[in-house]
């Protein structure tokens, strides 16, 4: 059981000014356009996310995601450890993926998810075959 893939999102304000820097300054490519949250490639497996935040609310700070084919393994391993969960695995159909969500011992979110669904950039982790 291991994870294939690490993605770190961040909140933006305004996703087409962060697009801008994060194609044009720092050259990153675009991997998968959901609207509103981009995703772009940094290395082999690694990625940078990009979300739009609720202006109205407080930042909700940086949310590690590690993609895997195990979700339902990862989230029996984490409960038998004694993790927070914020939420149990749920398809989110918005976005076509599998996920669930738990704190570190900081409060930090840690998402463990795998994409489902077609998706242009089909090096992104889905389920297996």
């Amino acid at each position: 059981m291991r994870f294939e893939q690490h993605i770190t999102f961040l909140p933006v304000a305004d996703i087409d000014v962060s697009d801008l820097f994060y194609r044009t300054t720092l050259g990153l490519e675009l991997a998968l356009d959901q609207g509103d949250c981009r995703i772009y490639r940094i290395a082999r497996d690694a990625y940078l996310g990009i979300c739009v935040r609720d202006p109205a609310g407080p930042s909700p700070g940086v949310m590690i995601t590690l993609v895997t084919h195990d979700v339902d393994t990862w989230h029996r391993r984490l409960l038998d450890a004694g993790t927070p969960c914020d939420r149990p695995p749920t398809r989110n159909e918005r976005y076509g993926i599998y996920q669930a969500f738990y704190r570190d011992p900081d409060g930090h979110v840690i998402e463990i998810q795998r994409f489902d669904g077609q998706f242009p950039a089909a090096d992104l982790v889905g389920a297996p075959d």
